[in-house]
């Protein structure tokens, strides 16, 4: 009985290497798709970060209507056959046409050109003024928050009193005293502008300095500078990318508003609070197009930097990374 149960046993089992089936050997699919995951070289934060932008349709439609906003404040006015300032009386308040396509305004001038070149200014002024925040702002927040105690008390008091100043009537009298121009607005809407900036900055590094990266270059006797500019900097990139984009959309709105009052620029030049002054009084005549354009790219410049900014925050908060 045992030599019968051993004999059946060796006809089943393969006596040699080479009478085992070739299926064994080969791997599972599921098997090879995993090893394949594994290998695959993983994403670096900004790459990820990319990758859930673009996944982020309303974010990206955004970015695309800036990309174009931008071009045609470049080159939009370079390419029309008309000047921003000059006017031609036979040709005042005709509708939009395949000669003007926004029309004219009552001087005769092309609203199309007029419009591209306050695109022109009304970004430069929302960039620069990111830009001006982002160095003060990211200065001050960054010292605040690394020296902490009693420099950061006073520094933050300072803040403070800055943030409790009315800050149109700051900007108002600022255009006063310093007269209308773009130097002026630039100037006054950065007084107090990086206060935010410095705010989100600063509580940035009080979490981010107790890391072992920081607290590693303090024992190897690191400058200040250098620690806040090479480990705390970078990690409050995200943020301080996301506050730029909110703060782009503000200065446009408030350099708008301030021209339309007649205290940003002056005619001859363009911008869209200019256009949108000049159309108010005559808007009941039904030159509707005078208005409608400054109007409408004002409203869709602020709307597109901030769903773009609302798409930067969901990709770069590392708490919602998948």
């Amino acid at each position: 009985m045992l030599t019968e149960t051993k004999e059946t046993k060796d006809q089943h089992t393969p006596s040699t290497s080479s009478e085992i089936p070739d299926e064994w050997f080969k791997p599972k699919e599921k098997d090879a798709e995993s090893a394949e995951t594994v290998v695959r070289p993983s994403l670096s934060y900004w790459q990820d970060a990319w990758r859930r932008l673009r996944g982020n349709t309303l974010a990206m439609g955004g970015l695309i209507f800036l990309i174009v906003l931008g071009l045609m404040a470049i080159f939009g006015p370079i390419f029309s056959p008309y000047t921003v300032s000059d006017g031609n009386l036979p040709e005042q308040n005709l509708p939009p046409s395949a000669d003007h396509w926004f029309g004219t305004d009552n001087l005769g001038r092309d609203v199309f050109t007029r419009t591209w070149y306050g695109a022109r200014i009304s970004l430069f002024v929302g960039l620069m003024a990111a830009i001006i925040d982002f160095f003060i702002g990211v200065t001050y927040g960054g010292i605040a928050g690394y020296k902490g105690g009693r420099t950061d008390n006073v520094m933050m008091r300072i803040i403070e009193i800055l943030y409790g100043l009315p800050y149109l009537l700051v900007v108002i009298l600022l255009l006063v005293v310093l007269g209308p121009s773009l130097f002026t607005i630039i100037v006054a809407l950065t007084v107090t502008g990086w206060v935010g900036m410095a705010r989100i900055v600063r509580g940035q590094v009080l979490q981010i300095k107790q890391n072992e990266f920081v607290l590693a270059s303090q024992s190897f006797g690191t400058k200040t500078s250098r620690i806040i500019r090479k480990n705390l900097l970078p990690n409050t990139m995200g943020p301080i990318i996301v506050q730029m984009t909110l703060t782009v959309p503000t200065a446009i709105f408030a350099e708008a508003f301030l021209s339309f009052l007649g205290l940003g620029i002056q005619s001859p030049f363009a911008s869209w609070g200019v256009m949108a002054n000049d159309a108010l009084g005559v808007i009941l005549s039904g030159d509707w197009w005078r208005l409608f354009f400054p109007a409408f790219f004002i409203s869709a410049t602020m709307f597109a930097f901030n769903v773009l900014g609302d798409g930067l925050q969901d990709a770069l908060d590392p708490k919602l990374r998948r």
